[in-house]
């Protein structure tokens, strides 16, 4: 970024204890408008609470959050949704006796205010409906509109989590482990579609499969033991030591 751009989303000095233990510690982030960003790092090295600072669910011990210009360190995570950022989470948690569709355009309905009104006759929904079958396209589920969630296979669970958080409207849209569980080929085409959305989207996303990270990320950050190890590029990521120790295992990814 230079001097004159606005971040997106911002972390500054980001900690959080519970007693004794701090599971992160002074982190530092800075995301551009747009921007393609992992966040990795072992087990245990803090980037779920990490992602759970940045959302609201947790409070901090320390340290700031800023959507774009504005400081919402304090805001719950309904009003941050509000502010344009919204997450999927490691597990996901679903409307299993609605169709895809169904459960896309209540999403649709909520984000237009009309959440409580969603059941209404079809007919009235026109511009709810299109929306959802741009999101069906977007996610490439436009064969499973009509398919009950609790039939779907996980892959396309999680890119209907994806589409549910999308149905937002998002500016920013954070990803825990969107390919956890999942298999290989599956992942590939979920990121294909990650990939393909719009740049008004920034994405953070915390992911385990290095191959996957390496190909679509365009900057990384490494956490360690709460902590910012560094920050980079795919290319100076993969050639730094430091993270071919603590976490590739000597190994070029």
């Amino acid at each position: 970024m230079t001097g004159g751009d606005q971040p997106a989303l911002r972390a500054v000095g980001l900690s959080k204890a519970f007693g004794a233990f701090r599971a992160n510690d002074g982190v530092d982030l800075a995301l551009a408008g747009g921007a393609r960003h992992a966040l990795i790092g072992p087990n245990g090295a803090g980037k779920t609470t990490f992602v759970n600072l940045l959302t609201g669910r947790l409070a901090p011990s320390s340290g700031d959050v800023f959507i774009g210009g504005e400081r919402v360190t304090a805001l719950p995570e309904h009003a941050r949704v509000g502010r344009g950022m919204t997450r999927t989470f490691q597990i996901n948690a679903l409307f299993d006796g609605l169709s895809v569709f169904e459960s896309l355009l209540l999403a649709v309905c909520q984000r237009r205010g009309q959440g409580a009104r969603w059941w209404r006759r079809l007919s009235r929904l026109d511009a709810e409906q299109g929306d959802v079958w741009r999101l069906l396209e977007q996610l490439r589920l436009g064969a499973d509109a009509a398919v009950l969630t609790r039939h779907l296979p996980y892959g396309k669970r999680r890119l209907l989590e994806i589409g549910l958080a999308l149905a937002t409207g998002p500016r920013i849209l954070l990803l825990d482990e969107p390919a956890s569980g999942i298999p290989a080929a599956e992942s590939r085409e979920m990121f294909e579609v990650i990939a393909a959305l719009p740049r008004s989207v920034t994405l953070l996303f915390i992911e385990h499969d290095m191959g996957l990270v390496f190909r679509f990320a365009e900057r990384i950050s490494v956490l360690v033991a709460g902590r910012l190890l560094c920050e980079g590029t795919p290319d100076e990521i993969a050639k730094d030591g430091r993270v071919r120790e603590v976490y590739l295992g000597g190994q070029a990814p």
